[in-house]
């Protein structure tokens, strides 16, 4: 079956937006446009994310290639250009690799490190087990319904790591990071609006929603889901463990 993506149309038009350099509902708006108003040492943090993107050093390859094709799921990029795409997948790395932390662990949690790597062996394995192939290599429809098997806290199949690994933690933790991760990149604030860090320049107008004068109007555009996905099954009334693609054992 050919795999359906997602991308946002033109409400007017009804044209597909994809291959955007700046997604979003504020065309035009650039964060970096607003660098003048900040101090050096903000200037050169905020340049270094958008310029130095880091190399993977902490996932081994196929780690790296499963955690890619989740990210893809999770915070998908179908309508940026592949030069403009935010590098989740590389900043999640380079916190682990780093052995950073998010300020927090549960007692009932393995080490961040460990706890990727169990997770990331436990999707694997429950994709081969499901339907006969490796997590990256299956159809979008099928990646959902394993990753929302885990978000709903009832992994299926069953595997052994969820034992030791709650897996709602686990989603929180990707999820966070994930989140984290995008939007820390002022590619994403170009896409909300946002004019990055405040000081020394400061907002002025905090009632009633009046924009700043640097701030650009809200264009805003449409968005439909893959018919196959997960969510736009659930809300047509389909189980989508009961479409053409939700049965155990198939091939990819």
């Amino acid at each position: 079956m050919t795999e359906k993506r997602s991308f946002p149309f033109d409400r007017t038009t009804g044209e597909q937006l994809r291959g955007l350099s700046q997604p979003g509902y504020y065309p035009g708006f650039s964060t970096l446009g607003q660098q003048k108003t900040w101090d050096d040492a903000t200037r050169r943090t905020v340049n270094e994310r958008v310029n130095q993107i880091p190399a993977i050093h902490f996932f081994e390859p196929r780690e790296a290639e499963l955690l890619a094709a989740i990210i893809d799921r999770v915070m998908p990029q179908d309508d940026r250009s592949p030069y403009r795409t935010i590098p989740i997948l590389e900043i999640i790395d380079e916190r682990l690799y780093k052995n950073a932390l998010n300020g927090f662990r549960y007692e009932d949690m393995p080490a961040d490190q460990e706890a990727y790597r169990l997770g990331l062996k436990a999707i694997e394995e429950m994709a081969q087990q499901r339907f006969g192939g490796s997590f990256p290599a299956l159809e979008v429809h099928r990646q959902e319904l394993i990753l929302k098997s885990l978000h709903d806290g009832r992994p299926d199949p069953k595997h052994p790591a969820w034992e030791k690994l709650p897996v709602h933690r686990f989603w929180a933790l990707l999820m966070e990071d994930c989140v984290t991760a995008y939007y820390s990149h002022p590619w994403a604030w170009d896409e909300i609006g946002f004019g990055g860090p405040a000081y020394p320049r400061g907002y002025m107008r905090l009632e009633n929603g009046l924009p700043e004068p640097w701030e650009t109007d809200e264009t805003r555009y449409e968005w439909n889901a893959p018919v196959d996905s997960v969510s736009e099954l659930e809300e047509q009334g389909t189980p989508p463990e009961h479409s053409s693609l939700g049965g155990h054992g198939g091939s990819h």
